[in-house]
């Protein structure tokens, strides 16, 4: 069945840098795009980033942009979304996204918190 894995989520200070992972499985990962939604307490999930199936576009929220990288790797089955220049505001829960035939497919969520 069709899994997706977060990982990497951590306690960091202002300024700093993360880098989450998605692996996915139970589907053909390069055929697919990907996304990363982030959930903050008390507010709706937002979409941060999206990346086409093979990797040549890209697009960020207006929150992100020019902060947070989103790439894949499809030899490994794998999407990262790293995050520079950290800011307070960008603490959440973090969840990599897919859309297949219809159906959406959620990872289980990744925290980030910054703070000092």
């Amino acid at each position: 069945q069709v899994q997706l894995v977060d990982s990497g989520g951590d306690l960091v200070q202002p300024g700093g840098s993360l880098t989450l992972s998605c692996a996915g499985s139970g589907f053909i990962f390069s055929n697919v795009p990907m996304s990363w939604y982030r959930q903050a307490p008390g507010k709706e999930r937002e979409l941060v980033a999206r990346i086409t199936a093979s990797g040549d576009s890209t697009t960020y929220a207006n929150s992100v942009k020019d902060r947070f990288t989103i790439s894949r790797d499809n030899d490994k089955n794998t999407g990262f979304l790293q995050m520079d220049s950290l800011k307070p505001e960008d603490t959440a829960v973090y969840y990599c996204n897919i859309v297949i035939a219809w159906s959406t497919y959620w990872g289980q969520g990744t925290q980030v918190t910054v703070s000092s």
